[in-house]
């Protein structure tokens, strides 16, 4: 495990539940993941659920994904995806508003692999370098993502080589991060 991505993880996390303590007097909330079985749900709402971040308890690497495509995944995909179950967190980065995704329980783990296999099997047909996607944006079109040849983190749009590239590593994109309420 990526110990330097798994740090700034959890430090971006706890910056983001610290604030949402400070403007709304409670745990993080979401509407989106109401009903959704998790060990992060402290309780819930008429329509919302309260959650705060957990151990992660699964298998603590991506190996589906490499198994799938015959790849090996950059270490800090691994850590990204395996330190903590959480709900998503929206965040900025310098202009960039975006959710930074996140494993809410074990079988949203497995989807999650799901989806990374699609995703990189998309890339595969079209002739692309690798990338591994862990934050969305307004645009359906955009995604942040790890390339799993540099180990950057980029802001790719999806099915083509655009990319820009935004921090070095996993660890210094999540330090710069900042949470949005």
């Amino acid at each position: 495990m990526d110990q330097e991505t798994s740090l700034a993880l959890k430090a971006f996390t706890a910056r983001y539940c610290d604030a949402w303590h400070e403007t709304h007097n409670s745990w993080p909330q979401s509407e989106a993941l109401y009903g959704v079985p998790s060990p992060c749900v402290i309780s819930s709402l008429e329509d919302r659920v309260i959650w705060q971040p957990q151990p992660f308890d699964a298998e603590e690497n991506v190996n589906a994904v490499e198994r799938a495509l015959d790849i090996v995944i950059q270490p800090a995909v691994h850590s990204f995806y395996s330190t903590q179950f959480a709900g998503d967190m929206l965040a900025r980065f310098e202009n960039e508003a975006l959710t930074l995704l996140q494993t809410w329980s074990a079988d949203d783990f497995l989807r999650v692999q799901e989806n990374l296999i699609g995703h990189l099997v998309t890339q595969k047909r079209l002739k692309l370098p690798p990338t591994l996607f862990i934050a969305t944006l307004d645009s359906e079109l955009d995604v942040i993502s790890i390339c799993n040849l540099t180990g950057e983190v980029v802001k790719e749009t999806l099915g083509t080589r655009h990319r820009t590239v935004f921090a070095p590593s996993v660890a210094l994109f999540l330090q710069r991060l900042e949470p949005v309420m």
